[in-house]
């Protein structure tokens, strides 16, 4: 079974991308310089808003997830693995982690990949302000 949420979101001119084991994209709609694993922002889905099926198959020890970034015509794509402690339960952000620290923001744990491998086409485009498609899909 696999499912997907597509979440779109704006780049920001304080897009940077630098962080070595996070990837974040938010609801807010401002980003300091600060948050440097920050890719989009004024995410229009939160992990609040996903169906009982799909979290209930990102909950499986077994389940595989894909976050695919698509901006201007680049893409990235981590892969990372289900947990059975992701609640989805945050109404701001979500967060990939190469760590299998989990907290109501992850959505997946052990990435392959944090904002500071993303491409830096990508991460230039989103520092220009363009628009970001985050899907998530589940392999339970």
């Amino acid at each position: 079974m696999e499912r997907d949420v597509v979440i779109t979101a704006q780049g920001h001119e304080n897009v940077t991308a630098e962080h070595a084991s996070t990837l974040e994209v938010t609801s807010d709609d401002f980003l300091t310089p600060a948050g440097d694993c920050i890719l989009g922002v004024e995410a229009d889905t939160v992990p609040a808003d996903f169906d009982d099926d799909f979290v209930e198959a990102c909950q499986s020890a077994d389940a595989t997830i894909t976050a695919t970034l698509v901006a201007d015509g680049h893409r990235a794509v981590v892969e990372g693995s289900g947990h059975p402690d992701l609640s989805f339960e945050n109404e701001r952000s979500h967060v990939l982690r190469t760590s299998d620290y989990v907290d109501d923001r992850t959505v997946l744990v052990g990435a392959d990949a944090a904002a500071g491998d993303i491409d830096r086409d990508l991460v230039a485009a989103l520092a220009d302000g363009a628009d970001l498609t985050l899907t998530l899909s589940v392999e339970a």
